[in-house]
Protein backbone atom coordinates (compact mmCIF):
# COMPACT_ATOMS: atom_id res chain seq x y z
CA UNK A 1 0.00 0.00 0.00
CA UNK A 2 1.37 3.25 -0.84
CA UNK A 3 0.92 6.17 1.21
CA UNK A 4 -1.68 7.95 -1.17
CA UNK A 5 -3.24 4.66 -1.61
CA UNK A 6 -6.93 5.00 -2.47
CA UNK A 7 -6.90 8.74 -3.41
CA UNK A 8 -8.21 8.80 -6.90
CA UNK A 9 -7.17 11.85 -8.88
CA UNK A 10 -8.42 13.29 -12.54
CA UNK A 11 -5.28 14.18 -14.68
CA UNK A 12 -6.79 17.43 -16.86
CA UNK A 13 -3.30 18.68 -17.42
CA UNK A 14 -0.74 18.23 -19.72
CA UNK A 15 3.15 19.13 -20.64
CA UNK A 16 5.18 19.41 -17.55
CA UNK A 17 4.11 20.69 -14.49
CA UNK A 18 0.78 19.26 -13.54
CA UNK A 19 1.74 16.13 -15.10
CA UNK A 20 4.82 15.93 -13.12
CA UNK A 21 2.74 16.61 -10.26
CA UNK A 22 0.26 13.75 -10.59
CA UNK A 23 3.13 11.58 -11.48
CA UNK A 24 4.58 11.79 -8.09
CA UNK A 25 1.32 11.25 -6.58
CA UNK A 26 0.80 8.37 -8.03
CA UNK A 27 4.20 6.84 -7.56
CA UNK A 28 3.18 7.15 -3.82
CA UNK A 29 -0.14 5.16 -4.77
CA UNK A 30 -2.69 7.68 -6.03
CA UNK A 31 -4.87 6.09 -8.62
CA UNK A 32 -4.21 8.84 -11.54
CA UNK A 33 -6.49 9.24 -14.88
CA UNK A 34 -4.95 11.05 -17.18
CA UNK A 35 -7.89 12.76 -19.89
CA UNK A 36 -6.42 13.57 -23.17
CA UNK A 37 -7.53 15.14 -26.35
CA UNK A 38 -9.07 11.82 -28.75
CA UNK A 39 -6.53 11.59 -31.59
CA UNK A 40 -3.97 14.36 -30.90
CA UNK A 41 -3.25 13.75 -26.64
CA UNK A 42 -1.08 15.41 -24.93
CA UNK A 43 1.22 17.52 -26.60
CA UNK A 44 4.63 15.99 -25.50
CA UNK A 45 3.62 12.59 -27.14
CA UNK A 46 5.14 14.94 -30.13
CA UNK A 47 8.04 16.35 -28.75
CA UNK A 48 10.80 14.51 -30.34
CA UNK A 49 13.43 13.27 -30.90
CA UNK A 50 14.60 11.48 -29.30
CA UNK A 51 12.08 8.60 -29.17
CA UNK A 52 12.74 5.46 -26.59
CA UNK A 53 12.93 1.71 -28.08
CA UNK A 54 8.78 1.54 -28.31
CA UNK A 55 8.93 4.71 -30.61
CA UNK A 56 7.74 6.80 -27.85
CA UNK A 57 8.62 10.60 -27.12
CA UNK A 58 11.09 10.35 -23.93
CA UNK A 59 9.86 13.79 -22.94
CA UNK A 60 6.15 12.27 -22.40
CA UNK A 61 6.97 9.12 -21.42
CA UNK A 62 9.23 10.81 -18.23
CA UNK A 63 6.48 12.44 -16.40
CA UNK A 64 3.45 10.13 -17.06
CA UNK A 65 3.94 6.52 -15.73
CA UNK A 66 1.72 5.04 -13.46
CA UNK A 67 -1.59 6.88 -15.23
CA UNK A 68 -4.15 5.39 -16.89
CA UNK A 69 -5.24 6.96 -19.70
CA UNK A 70 -8.85 7.99 -21.28
CA UNK A 71 -9.36 10.43 -24.28
CA UNK A 72 -12.39 12.78 -23.73
CA UNK A 73 -13.34 15.85 -26.18
CA UNK A 74 -14.87 18.85 -23.73
CA UNK A 75 -15.73 20.46 -26.40
CA UNK A 76 -18.68 18.10 -27.25
CA UNK A 77 -21.24 16.51 -24.70
CA UNK A 78 -20.57 13.48 -24.78
CA UNK A 79 -16.90 14.11 -24.27
CA UNK A 80 -18.30 16.75 -20.85
CA UNK A 81 -20.67 14.02 -19.68
CA UNK A 82 -17.58 11.68 -19.53
CA UNK A 83 -15.16 13.69 -18.06
CA UNK A 84 -18.23 14.71 -15.10
CA UNK A 85 -18.56 11.02 -14.89
CA UNK A 86 -14.83 10.93 -13.95
CA UNK A 87 -14.72 14.01 -11.41
CA UNK A 88 -17.83 12.54 -10.16
CA UNK A 89 -15.56 9.82 -8.46
CA UNK A 90 -12.64 11.56 -7.97
CA UNK A 91 -11.11 13.47 -4.73
CA UNK A 92 -8.93 15.63 -6.64
CA UNK A 93 -9.00 17.11 -10.57
CA UNK A 94 -6.02 19.27 -11.36
CA UNK A 95 -5.92 21.38 -14.46
CA UNK A 96 -3.61 23.35 -16.64
CA UNK A 97 -5.39 24.83 -19.40
CA UNK A 98 -5.09 28.79 -20.10
CA UNK A 99 -6.99 30.46 -17.58
CA UNK A 100 -10.97 30.18 -18.06
CA UNK A 101 -11.00 27.12 -20.31
CA UNK A 102 -12.73 24.72 -17.56
CA UNK A 103 -15.41 27.48 -16.65
CA UNK A 104 -16.43 27.33 -20.37
CA UNK A 105 -16.83 23.89 -20.06
CA UNK A 106 -18.76 23.99 -16.96
CA UNK A 107 -15.93 22.21 -14.77
CA UNK A 108 -14.93 25.81 -12.75
CA UNK A 109 -14.63 25.26 -9.18
CA UNK A 110 -17.39 27.14 -8.15
CA UNK A 111 -19.82 24.94 -10.25
CA UNK A 112 -17.77 21.32 -9.19
CA UNK A 113 -18.19 22.36 -5.41
CA UNK A 114 -21.97 22.41 -5.68
CA UNK A 115 -21.99 18.55 -6.28
CA UNK A 116 -18.71 17.92 -5.06
CA UNK A 117 -18.03 19.75 -1.86
CA UNK A 118 -15.05 17.27 -0.93
CA UNK A 119 -13.17 17.88 -4.07
CA UNK A 120 -9.63 19.56 -3.76
CA UNK A 121 -9.42 21.44 -7.05
CA UNK A 122 -5.31 22.14 -8.12
CA UNK A 123 -5.23 24.81 -11.35
CA UNK A 124 -1.93 26.03 -12.56
CA UNK A 125 -1.40 28.67 -14.98
CA UNK A 126 1.67 30.57 -16.01
CA UNK A 127 1.08 34.11 -14.41
CA UNK A 128 -2.22 33.89 -12.53
CA UNK A 129 -5.51 34.29 -13.23
CA UNK A 130 -5.75 38.02 -13.98
CA UNK A 131 -7.14 39.74 -16.52
CA UNK A 132 -3.89 40.70 -17.83
CA UNK A 133 -2.28 37.54 -16.61
CA UNK A 134 -4.77 35.80 -19.05
CA UNK A 135 -3.30 37.00 -22.19
CA UNK A 136 -0.32 35.87 -20.65
CA UNK A 137 1.21 32.21 -22.43
CA UNK A 138 2.46 29.82 -19.60
CA UNK A 139 5.08 28.37 -21.36
CA UNK A 140 8.71 27.90 -19.53
CA UNK A 141 11.00 29.49 -21.48
CA UNK A 142 8.63 33.28 -21.26
CA UNK A 143 8.22 32.59 -17.64
CA UNK A 144 12.21 31.68 -17.16
CA UNK A 145 12.92 35.03 -19.55
CA UNK A 146 9.91 37.23 -17.24
CA UNK A 147 10.86 36.12 -13.87
CA UNK A 148 14.20 37.13 -13.98
CA UNK A 149 15.95 33.69 -13.56
CA UNK A 150 17.52 33.80 -17.25
CA UNK A 151 19.28 37.59 -15.92
CA UNK A 152 20.87 35.94 -13.25
CA UNK A 153 21.63 32.40 -15.18
CA UNK A 154 25.10 33.04 -18.30
CA UNK A 155 28.29 34.54 -18.29
CA UNK A 156 26.92 37.82 -17.27
CA UNK A 157 24.48 40.34 -17.92
CA UNK A 158 24.68 40.51 -21.60
CA UNK A 159 24.14 37.07 -22.27
CA UNK A 160 21.15 35.89 -20.26
CA UNK A 161 20.41 31.54 -20.77
CA UNK A 162 17.94 29.65 -19.65
CA UNK A 163 18.71 26.77 -17.36
CA UNK A 164 19.10 23.63 -19.54
CA UNK A 165 15.49 21.79 -18.53
CA UNK A 166 12.17 23.34 -18.03
CA UNK A 167 12.97 24.09 -14.15
CA UNK A 168 10.16 26.95 -13.46
CA UNK A 169 7.35 23.61 -14.63
CA UNK A 170 9.36 21.66 -12.54
CA UNK A 171 8.94 23.50 -9.43
CA UNK A 172 5.47 24.42 -9.85
CA UNK A 173 4.45 20.55 -9.99
CA UNK A 174 6.45 20.63 -6.62
CA UNK A 175 4.71 23.12 -5.51
CA UNK A 176 1.11 21.53 -7.09
CA UNK A 177 1.85 18.18 -5.15
CA UNK A 178 2.54 19.52 -1.59
CA UNK A 179 -0.23 21.23 -2.11
CA UNK A 180 -2.63 18.75 -3.27
CA UNK A 181 -1.60 17.19 0.03
CA UNK A 182 -1.51 19.10 2.44
CA UNK A 183 -5.08 19.85 1.18
CA UNK A 184 -5.74 16.51 1.50
CA UNK A 185 -4.95 17.22 5.10
CA UNK A 186 -7.30 19.53 5.47
CA UNK A 187 -9.84 17.94 4.21
CA UNK A 188 -9.27 14.64 6.41
CA UNK A 189 -10.07 16.74 9.46
CA UNK A 190 -12.77 18.89 7.71
CA UNK A 191 -14.38 16.93 5.68
CA UNK A 192 -13.96 20.37 2.68
CA UNK A 193 -12.38 20.31 -0.13
CA UNK A 194 -10.91 23.59 -1.25
CA UNK A 195 -9.15 25.00 -4.54
CA UNK A 196 -5.21 25.63 -4.89
CA UNK A 197 -3.79 27.90 -7.66
CA UNK A 198 -0.43 27.35 -8.36
CA UNK A 199 1.65 29.72 -11.00
CA UNK A 200 4.69 29.88 -12.42
CA UNK A 201 5.68 33.30 -12.40
CA UNK A 202 5.34 32.94 -8.30
CA UNK A 203 6.65 29.16 -8.44
CA UNK A 204 10.06 31.62 -9.86
CA UNK A 205 10.27 34.14 -7.44
CA UNK A 206 10.08 31.26 -4.61
CA UNK A 207 12.49 29.14 -6.09
CA UNK A 208 15.16 31.69 -6.42
CA UNK A 209 15.31 32.04 -2.89
CA UNK A 210 18.62 34.06 -1.85
CA UNK A 211 18.54 35.73 -5.13
CA UNK A 212 14.93 36.79 -5.39
CA UNK A 213 15.03 37.70 -1.43
CA UNK A 214 18.06 39.80 -1.97
CA UNK A 215 15.75 42.03 -3.94
CA UNK A 216 12.85 41.50 -1.32
CA UNK A 217 14.83 42.33 1.87
CA UNK A 218 17.65 44.86 0.32
CA UNK A 219 16.66 46.15 -2.57
CA UNK A 220 19.78 44.57 -4.55
CA UNK A 221 19.09 43.67 -7.82
CA UNK A 222 21.29 39.99 -8.84
CA UNK A 223 23.62 40.19 -12.05
CA UNK A 224 24.74 36.71 -13.56
CA UNK A 225 27.62 35.80 -12.91
CA UNK A 226 28.86 32.94 -14.76
CA UNK A 227 29.55 30.26 -12.71
CA UNK A 228 30.24 32.27 -9.46
CA UNK A 229 28.07 32.63 -6.47
CA UNK A 230 27.00 36.35 -5.14
CA UNK A 231 27.63 35.52 -1.33
CA UNK A 232 30.17 32.80 -0.95
CA UNK A 233 33.89 32.80 -2.59
CA UNK A 234 35.38 30.05 -3.91
CA UNK A 235 32.61 28.84 -5.19
CA UNK A 236 32.38 28.14 -8.98
CA UNK A 237 34.17 26.05 -11.85
CA UNK A 238 37.94 26.78 -12.01
CA UNK A 239 40.11 25.01 -14.60
CA UNK A 240 42.55 21.72 -13.94
CA UNK A 241 45.58 20.29 -16.07
CA UNK A 242 42.84 18.08 -17.74
CA UNK A 243 39.21 19.02 -16.98
CA UNK A 244 37.11 21.79 -14.92
CA UNK A 245 36.27 21.48 -11.49
CA UNK A 246 33.47 22.77 -9.47
CA UNK A 247 35.42 23.97 -5.77
CA UNK A 248 32.29 24.87 -3.30
CA UNK A 249 33.94 26.31 -0.35
CA UNK A 250 31.08 27.05 2.12
CA UNK A 251 33.02 28.53 5.35
CA UNK A 252 36.41 29.86 6.51
CA UNK A 253 36.50 26.30 7.83
CA UNK A 254 36.54 24.57 4.67
CA UNK A 255 38.78 27.50 3.20
CA UNK A 256 41.63 27.13 5.31
CA UNK A 257 41.90 23.02 4.78
CA UNK A 258 41.24 24.14 0.79
CA UNK A 259 44.12 26.74 0.81
CA UNK A 260 46.40 23.92 2.56
CA UNK A 261 45.65 21.04 -0.25
CA UNK A 262 46.70 23.19 -3.19
CA UNK A 263 49.36 25.39 -1.55
CA UNK A 264 48.13 28.56 -1.30
CA UNK A 265 50.29 30.40 1.46
CA UNK A 266 47.62 33.58 1.45
CA UNK A 267 44.94 31.83 3.77
CA UNK A 268 45.24 34.29 6.40
CA UNK A 269 45.81 37.37 4.57
CA UNK A 270 42.91 39.87 5.51
CA UNK A 271 41.80 39.86 1.98
CA UNK A 272 40.93 36.42 2.16
CA UNK A 273 40.77 35.19 5.32
CA UNK A 274 36.88 35.72 5.65
CA UNK A 275 34.55 34.85 3.57
CA UNK A 276 32.97 38.16 2.88
CA UNK A 277 36.38 39.68 1.86
CA UNK A 278 37.32 36.66 -0.26
CA UNK A 279 33.54 37.66 -2.37
CA UNK A 280 34.71 41.36 -1.92
CA UNK A 281 38.13 39.83 -3.67
CA UNK A 282 36.76 37.46 -5.83
CA UNK A 283 38.76 38.54 -9.06
CA UNK A 284 42.39 38.52 -6.87
CA UNK A 285 41.76 35.31 -5.25
CA UNK A 286 41.20 33.93 -8.27
CA UNK A 287 43.87 35.44 -10.02
CA UNK A 288 46.55 33.16 -7.48
CA UNK A 289 44.13 29.89 -7.32
CA UNK A 290 44.30 29.23 -11.64
CA UNK A 291 47.99 28.88 -11.26
CA UNK A 292 48.02 26.18 -8.55
CA UNK A 293 44.78 24.50 -9.33
CA UNK A 294 46.13 23.61 -13.04
CA UNK A 295 48.85 21.77 -11.35
CA UNK A 296 46.77 18.64 -11.24
CA UNK A 297 44.04 17.08 -13.11
CA UNK A 298 40.23 16.93 -11.71
CA UNK A 299 40.64 13.45 -10.30
CA UNK A 300 43.33 13.95 -8.24
CA UNK A 301 41.95 17.52 -6.56
CA UNK A 302 38.96 15.76 -6.31
CA UNK A 303 40.06 12.88 -4.23
CA UNK A 304 42.63 15.17 -2.31
CA UNK A 305 40.04 17.82 -1.48
CA UNK A 306 37.17 14.99 -0.57
CA UNK A 307 40.04 13.78 1.92
CA UNK A 308 39.82 16.80 4.27
CA UNK A 309 35.76 17.43 3.28
CA UNK A 310 36.13 20.34 0.82
CA UNK A 311 33.08 19.93 -1.72
CA UNK A 312 35.44 19.49 -4.97
CA UNK A 313 33.52 17.95 -8.08
CA UNK A 314 34.09 17.11 -12.08
CA UNK A 315 31.55 18.20 -14.16
CA UNK A 316 29.81 15.11 -15.28
CA UNK A 317 27.70 14.96 -18.24
CA UNK A 318 23.88 13.01 -17.12
CA UNK A 319 25.35 9.44 -17.96
CA UNK A 320 27.73 10.21 -15.57
CA UNK A 321 25.90 11.10 -13.59
CA UNK A 322 23.47 8.07 -13.61
CA UNK A 323 27.11 6.17 -13.75
CA UNK A 324 27.70 7.64 -10.49
CA UNK A 325 23.95 7.62 -8.78
CA UNK A 326 24.23 3.65 -9.61
CA UNK A 327 27.87 3.73 -8.15
CA UNK A 328 26.32 4.51 -4.62
CA UNK A 329 23.68 2.32 -4.74
CA UNK A 330 20.74 4.95 -5.43
CA UNK A 331 19.26 2.87 -8.39
CA UNK A 332 18.35 5.63 -10.76
CA UNK A 333 16.91 3.79 -13.76
CA UNK A 334 13.63 2.00 -13.29
CA UNK A 335 12.62 -0.72 -15.53
CA UNK A 336 8.25 -0.82 -15.86
CA UNK A 337 6.30 -3.66 -18.00
CA UNK A 338 3.24 -2.03 -18.44
CA UNK A 339 0.72 -5.03 -17.59
CA UNK A 340 -1.64 -3.12 -20.24
CA UNK A 341 0.11 -3.66 -23.43
CA UNK A 342 3.04 -5.55 -22.43
CA UNK A 343 5.43 -2.60 -23.30
CA UNK A 344 8.60 -1.79 -21.66
CA UNK A 345 9.84 1.26 -21.07
CA UNK A 346 12.75 2.70 -18.62
CA UNK A 347 12.49 5.92 -16.29
CA UNK A 348 14.14 8.26 -13.74
CA UNK A 349 13.11 6.64 -10.17
CA UNK A 350 11.61 8.65 -7.88
CA UNK A 351 13.93 10.34 -5.58
CA UNK A 352 11.57 10.06 -2.42
CA UNK A 353 12.11 6.85 -0.23
CA UNK A 354 9.94 5.52 1.89
CA UNK A 355 10.62 3.54 4.94
CA UNK A 356 6.61 1.88 5.66
CA UNK A 357 5.33 2.89 1.56
CA UNK A 358 7.56 2.56 -0.38
CA UNK A 359 6.62 4.35 -4.26
CA UNK A 360 5.53 2.14 -6.70
CA UNK A 361 5.96 1.60 -10.48
CA UNK A 362 2.74 -0.05 -11.59
CA UNK A 363 2.18 0.93 -14.92
CA UNK A 364 4.35 2.50 -18.04
CA UNK A 365 2.84 5.74 -19.00
CA UNK A 366 -0.63 5.25 -21.19
CA UNK A 367 -0.97 4.68 -24.75
CA UNK A 368 -3.78 7.41 -25.95
CA UNK A 369 -6.86 6.09 -24.61
CA UNK A 370 -5.67 3.10 -23.10
CA UNK A 371 -8.39 3.29 -20.69
CA UNK A 372 -10.92 4.03 -22.35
Amino acid sequence: MGALSGLRIADFSRVLAGPYATMLLADMGAEVIKVERPNVGDDTRTWGPPYDASGAATYFQSVNRNKQGITADLSTVEGRAKAFKLISTCDVLVENFAPGTMDKFGFSYQELVKEFPGLIYCSISGFGTSEQARELPGYDLLVQAMSGLMSITGSDSEHPTKVGVALVDVVAGLHASLGIVAALNHRNATGAGQKIEINLLSSALSAMVNQSGAFAGAEVTPRALGNAHPSISPYEVYPTQDAQIVIAVGNDVQFAKFASVIGFTLAEDPRFATNPERVNNRALLNSHLLPLLAAKGVGEWTSELTAVGVPAGPINTIAQAVNLAEELGLNPIVDIVDPRSGSKSRTIANPITFSATPVEYRLGPPTLGAND
